[in-house]
């Protein structure tokens, strides 16, 4: 019988188990964030000890190293106390005739559908920098994105 039929195991022709990615930059954080960070970390090994399933606690430990590298390399960042928009920041503004506000957190606190965008969205990375009032281009518009309020979120800093 020819090699090329025979099979040793199931576990030959399994696709591999890769890290889970790390986002390329800076890992800049909230005060929240970090423990967040934290607290995820302290989840994870606490499941990791309640498991005894191999494989679930194979997905646990890469998800436990991927924490790990985040907080590990977490850049907390305090929100600007000169009334600019930056990371920490709630910003009210208004787009396309609507008003909407946002929170810019980091990338992993980040849940868009609660409001708060991680500080490398196209948005955030818009209007950073800008002050109520002011207009700033976004999506190749000139005085797209109109700057009403911005204020520290006090949720984010601690």
């Amino acid at each position: 019988m020819s090699v090329a039929f025979r099979r040793e195991s199931d576990d030959e022709h399994k696709e591999p188990e890769f890290e889970l990615p790390i986002p390329v930059g800076p890992n800049l954080v909230t005060p929240r964030g970090l423990r967040l960070l934290g607290d995820e970390v302290a989840r994870i090994e606490a499941a990791v000890a309640a498991t005894s399933d191999e494989e679930a606690r194979k997905k646990l430990l890469r998800r436990l190293r991927y924490f790990h590298t985040r907080q590990s390399t977490a850049e907390v960042q305090v929100a600007p106390a000169d009334g600019s928009v930056g990371i920490g920041s709630r910003v009210t503004y208004r787009l396309n005739n609507g008003d909407k506000t946002i929170t810019i957190v980091g990338g992993d606190e980040a849940d868009p559908a609660a409001g708060s965008i991680a500080f490398f969205a196209p948005l955030a990375r818009a209007i950073m920098g800008a002050e109520a009032g002011e207009s700033v281009e976004y999506q190749g518009r000139e005085d797209a994105i109109a700057i009403i309020a911005v204020e520290t979120d006090p949720e984010t800093q601690g």
